[in-house]
Parts: C-alpha cells; structure tokens; sequence
C-alpha cells in the first residue's frame, strides 16, 4: 500500500489571481483542500517539494498528511494544473479523506515476468488496453500498483481483471473487462502499416489540394497584371 507522506504548507488568506501570482513570485504554488463536509482550506505548498512529488509518479493515489496552521490533514490530490510551456505546477486540489470512507483513485498497471511468457518468448507482442484501473478503496488501502504477472501466458491469451489480484470489490468496472492480451507479432505490424499508409495518403492528399490552390491564386494574378497591362 502506498505510505502516507509528510507535506508542509502555509494557510492563504487571499484567493484569486492576484493573490495566486503572488504565492508563485515566493516559490510556492496556490492549493486547496476541500471536501467531508468542511469548509475548503486555501494553503501554498513549496514549488519545488510539489513539482518532485508530481514528476515522480503516483502523485494522485497517495495519502498527504498536510501540516498548515498547527493542524494537520489527510488527504489526497486529486488534481493538478501544469504550465502548458514549462510544465511547473500551478495548482493542486486536495481531497479531504476522513475515516470510513472511500475514493475513487485510477491505479496504474504493471506487468511482470515477461521473460516467462512463452507467447512473448515467441516474438508475440503484449497488447495493453488498460494502463491503469479505477478502484474504490479506502485511502489507507490504496496500491502503489496492480500487478499483472504474465508467467505461461500463450500467444491468444486474454488477460481479464478477473484474472488478477486486487482488493475485492474495489474494481469500478466489471470482471470480464480486459486488461492485456498477447498477439501475433504480424497483427500490430499489420495495424500501424495500415495506418502509416493511411496518414501518408492524407498528408499527400492535403498536399496536392496546396498546391492546387496556390497554383489557381498564382494564376488569378497573373490575369489580373495583364488586364492592368
């Protein structure tokens, strides 16, 4: 299960852009804690703390204990605002997680034991469809992962959520859901040929009407100098 981390903050007295540039200009960046019924709390937490626990992955299926005005909260980001050019963070929305009750957090998957595999040891491919699983947990049960072991897997095989360990009654979807399968290596081989084939005839396609049209534009003009001539 993923640990509880520690997190400093100071409480925000003001809200809004202005005041939101200003905690940025201080190295820090705007965040709330809402949610269980109680009045949202305005903290800022360090600029460099948030960016190392965002980009260091499983950010959003881990439990802080946020310590702000002499208090200290649990609870859970459930989401975050990147710069679109230099990708610092600008902001972090914090559930609020008391006891008894559950969030909803979207898990990654990992796959393990490829090497025994024998499809993949065949030169099949595994073909994933869900990079990660939306489970309803309690926070303190909350998986750093969910781990798919692929020992004895043939090419054809269908790996379902029925088929792997996960706290039961967590899943939000249904059992025979699928996870991964593996496929003939001529399978995905045949899906991106086609597809490359398919943008290359668009791209040329797209072309040709360009140059089409800045052929009929050079033309109008060349009739309208000669009917000023």
């Amino acid at each position: 299960m993923s640990a509880i981390k520690s997190l400093e903050a100071v409480a925000r007295d003001r809200v809004g852009k202005g005041a939101a540039r200003a905690v940025r200009r201080q190295g820090q960046i705007p965040a709330v804690i809402y949610g269980a019924g109680q009045p949202p709390v305005s903290i800022a937490i360090d600029l460099i703390r948030a960016r190392t626990l965002i980009y260091a992955g499983g950010f959003k299926t881990t439990v802080f204990e946020i310590a702000v005005g002499g208090r200290k909260l649990r609870a859970i980001p459930r989401d975050f605002q990147l710069d679109p050019v230099s990708g610092v963070p600008m902001h972090v929305d914090f559930l609020r997680v008391v006891s008894g009750q559950t969030v909803t957090v979207a898990v990654p998957v990992h796959f393990v034991h490829e090497d025994a595999a024998p499809g993949i040891k065949q030169g099949g491919t595994l073909n994933i469809s869900h990079h990660t699983l939306e489970l309803d947990v309690a926070p303190d049960q909350i998986p750093d992962a969910i781990e798919v072991d692929l020992t004895g897997r043939e090419i054809g095989d269908v790996i379902h959520v029925s088929d792997i360990k996960i706290p039961a009654g967590a899943y939000t979807g249904e059992s025979t859901d699928p996870v991964a399968n593996i496929v003939p290596p001529t399978v995905l081989g045949a899906e991106v040929e086609a597809e490359e084939a398919a943008i290359a005839e668009a791209q040329s396609a797209e072309a040709a009407e360009e140059k089409a049209e800045a052929e009929a534009e050079s033309a109008e003009e060349n009739k309208a100098d000669d009917s000023e001539a």
